[in-house]
């Protein structure tokens, strides 16, 4: 379909991603935030940061941005008093061994194929502190026809998964602690539905 090859060229400029995120950032992290104390956090790491999309909730913190995009980084670093990187997150390793004690995981998975999902979440967990949580979110496809199955469907990462796909991912290398659907709408119409899953080390 040569629209959404047009609407997915665009969406990676990052000006036009963040337009099109800015209406939904507050209501995708509202379950992190319901779950979590966010003034009790030492080190972060935000694994697919793309243009900064979340790193205004961290500004004053040991934050560290990784994500594959360079232009995504660029706009990040312009924006933020942050530390980010252009990075695989399979192979990346921090330099002073270090863990963080917060990992966020936004909408990033759903781009991925399974094989590549589970050595990414292998490695995150690794760099996840003893104490620390995992923090993710990512798009579901529901079972039914509908307007977020029709969205997901139509989103430009290849996999989203229905929620017990999710759920069985996840807890391979996490141990749950918050498993969440929830619903992004706009004007009172669901357009998507996600999954919110917080994990403590295995």
């Amino acid at each position: 379909m040569p629209l959404l090859h047009v609407v997915y060229d665009l969406l990676s400029l990052p000006a036009v991603y963040r337009m099109w995120q800015a209406p939904f950032v507050d209501a995708k992290f509202a379950p992190i935030l319901r779950h979590n104390d966010l003034r009790c956090v030492r080190r972060v790491l935000d694994a697919g940061c793309g243009p900064g999309t979340n790193a205004h909730l961290f500004h004053g913190m040991d934050y560290l941005g990784l994500d594959l995009n360079p232009a995504y980084v660029e706009s990040a670093r312009q924006r933020h008093p942050l530390r980010f990187e252009v990075a695989d997150l399979c192979t990346w390793e921090p330099e002073n061994g270090e863990g963080f004690d917060f990992i966020l995981v936004n909408s990033l998975l759903h781009h991925m194929d399974t094989a590549s999902v589970h050595r990414l979440l292998g490695q995150l967990s690794r760099l996840l502190t003893k104490d620390g949580h995992i923090q993710i979110v990512d798009l579901v496809l529901p079972p039914r026809l509908s307007i977020p199955r029709g969205m997901a469907l139509a989103d430009r990462g290849d996999f989203p998964r229905p929620l017990e796909e999710w759920r069985a991912i996840f807890a391979q290398h996490f141990r749950p602690v918050v498993f969440e659907p929830f619903v992004l709408k706009m004007a009172g119409l669901p357009l998507w539905q996600l999954a919110y899953f917080k994990g403590a080390p295995r």
